[in-house]
């Protein structure tokens, strides 16, 4: 979309934005376990397929964890194969600054995006963890969340998409320029 003859983007996958910047979705409170946020769970989505095709791609060509510690978060990593434990340990890597802050960024998106995805999809689809992820993943490529939300709806009652993910006051009029 183009406003002033300046381009504005005003959807990302399923998450809209005004032309005022303001996101359909607010940015989850610190501290939390757990998703209102759909940048995360996109994010968490695509994340989650990535590490499956690596994971089997792996699996495929015989590629086997590496010894060292570091090598083995990564692989870990990678793959989607990371611990709780994993998740919760920042490597210190003597004389290395760059690759303890590797891992620590790796344990903070663990845990701020793929844990807090995985909590969303045990939430609201318990023993359809799959069947959610893969909807979401096609919302999210599509840019259309009717089927998931008529999913979710279907399961928790009607306006749970909106219910779960609208910030307030998202159609205040202040807001919507």
């Amino acid at each position: 979309m183009e406003v002033a003859g300046v381009p504005v983007r005003t959807q990302y996958g399923i998450n809209y934005r005004r032309t005022s910047g303001q996101s359909y979705s607010a940015a989850d409170q610190r501290g939390i376990h757990h998703t209102r946020n759909l940048g995360i769970v996109m994010e968490g989505a695509c994340d989650r397929e990535a590490r499956a095709l690596t994971r089997q791609t792996a699996e495929r060509f015989g590629v086997t964890e590496p010894s060292d510690a570091l090598g083995a978060l990564a692989f870990r990593d990678a793959t989607g194969t990371l611990t709780t434990e994993d998740a919760g340990r920042v490597a210190h890597v003597p004389d290395s600054e760059e690759q303890t802050r590797y891992a620590a960024a790796l344990s903070g998106y663990e845990t701020g995006v793929n844990r807090r995805y995985s909590h969303f999809l045990e939430e609201f689809a318990p023993g359809e963890e799959d069947e959610c992820h893969v909807r979401s993943l096609v919302a999210m490529i599509s840019g259309d969340a009717t089927t998931l939300g008529t999913w979710l709806d279907e399961r928790h009652g009607p306006g749970t998409f909106m219910g779960l993910f609208r910030t307030p006051g998202y159609f205040d009029p202040a807001l919507t320029a």
